[in-house]
């Protein structure tokens, strides 16, 4: 092994100029020892109660040298490239008779458990997780006491080498999809990663997934629910988000709130979100297909009723409903973007003014409104965010296909998405999977 001093200065040449690196000398009339470390990171209360205070109380050199060996949260010196990483991250350096040591000083700022705020639920746990691995994987554990609960730790990004977690119950999960993501994991080229959301599009940049297939929760009973069924959790460092893999389309239809509710609410919020989902995709392309194509499917009082109202509107009815769907596009947009303060009654009296506008103005007919509004309640009853986005954008699809086609149109716009969804797999599980089979151990 190099010494401590060429390894010393080795350390100090590859670090740039910085005000946070500190270089702290003790000695003592018999010892002498120097501690390097990034104090904007690392813990100095820590580093004066474990290292400095022991240091001043042994009098003997040996000692302390045992001391050092001895301790849990010191390390022997490896590489100085593992070293220099190390530092990085908040360890602190300690050089003490040409030995180098590696304490574990890292300070954990956003270690506090978060309430839930995009999955919310009336009953049931209302934590979320944190952004601190530890702390996440403390409230997984608390919630799932089982010895064949597994962790295994990577990095990913070139820069940033990011702490991820992977989170399994040996029993129940299935080996060769483990297997399938922990070499999608290695494979990624990414220089900054930060968050499980970057999953997503990187994962769509692979294979240009209009569909997620990875699920995105803060909740840590979801994932504990998940892990009793063989799925396989993601924490990763930096983020109060946990990923959940492998996911089919009843995970994103399925919302806490089912576990905590009795059988026959269950099934009926249930059927409430399918139905949601039907009609966010259908009902644009269908209201153009059965006004411009087909009116005589109406009941003749109904297609009366929808003509009287069109009559001052100057466009055909697709130009009409693309129009109202991007402006609730970007109504939905802005409510998210703005401040909290501001943001509902802001984007709630612009939708009314809007509305009231428009129709007035002769641009949109009375039941356009209507439909648009149902469209939009309709798509924020899909309870996981990245698929209502999602289903926001395969509406137009929809739509696109009754525009040219009609009802024809409708009918092959929604099994074109069928089969497309049939297609995709989730590391192995098919997407549209109804009960995820559990592996054989025997």
């Amino acid at each position: 092994m190099p010494s401590s001093q060429s390894i010393k200065n080795r350390l100090m040449e590859s670090l740039s100029t910085s005000d946070d690196v500190i270089l702290k000398e003790l000695h003592t009339k018999d010892k002498r020892i120097e501690a390097l470390y990034i104090k904007t990171i690392s813990d100095e209360k820590v580093i004066h109660q474990k290292v400095i205070v022991p240091f001043y109380e042994m009098k003997d050199s040996w000692q302390f040298l045992a001391y050092l060996d001895s301790h849990p949260a010191i390390k022997p010196f490896e590489t100085k490239e593992k070293t220099l990483e190390e530092l990085l991250r908040g360890v602190t350096i300690l050089f003490y008779l040409d030995e180098v040591y590696l304490f574990d000083s890292k300070v954990d700022r956003n270690n506090s458990v978060l309430d839930t705020t995009v999955e919310t639920t009336i009953q049931g746990p209302q934590s979320g997780f944190s952004e601190s691995l530890p702390t996440n994987l403390g409230l997984i554990r608390q919630r799932y006491p089982e010895p064949t609960l597994q962790v295994e730790s990577t990095t990913v990004g070139k820069i940033s080498k990011t702490k991820v977690m992977i989170v399994h119950d040996s029993k129940l999960a299935d080996p060769d999809t483990l297997k399938r993501i922990k070499e999608f994991l290695a494979e990624l080229e990414v220089q900054i990663f930060q968050t499980g959301e970057q999953l997503l599009d990187l994962i769509k940049k692979n294979n240009r997934a209009l569909i997620p297939v990875m699920l995105v929760t803060e909740r840590p009973d979801r994932v504990v629910v998940n892990l009793a069924a063989g799925k396989i959790i993601l924490l990763i460092s930096g983020t109060p988000f946990a990923v959940v893999l492998p996911t089919v389309m009843k995970d994103f239809m399925a919302s806490m709130e089912d576990i905590y509710q009795t059988f026959w609410v269950t099934k009926f919020l249930q059927m409430l979100r399918y139905i949601g989902f039907f009609t966010s995709l259908i009902l644009p392309g269908l209201y153009v297909a059965v006004t411009s194509y087909n009116p005589e499917l109406f009941r003749v009082q109904l297609a009366i009723s929808i003509a009287g109202s069109r009559t001052g509107v100057p466009y055909p009815s697709f130009v009409e409903v693309t129009i109202m769907l991007i402006m609730m596009e970007m109504l939905t947009e802005a409510s998210i973007r703005l401040p909290k303060a501001i943001g509902p009654t802001a984007t709630t009296v612009g939708g009314l003014i809007l509305g009231q506008a428009a129709t007035e103005a002769g641009l949109v007919s009375n039941i356009m409104i209507i439909i648009v509004s149902t469209v939009a309640i309709s798509n924020f009853v899909v309870p996981i965010n990245a698929f209502s986005f999602t289903l926001r954008i395969m509406k137009y699809i929809v739509l696109a296909l009754a525009t040219i086609f009609g009802l024809v149109g409708v009918v092959v716009g929604f099994m074109i998405l069928v089969a497309y969804m049939v297609k995709l797999d989730s590391f192995g599980t098919p997407f549209l999977t109804l009960v995820q089979s559990k592996p054989n151990k025997e």
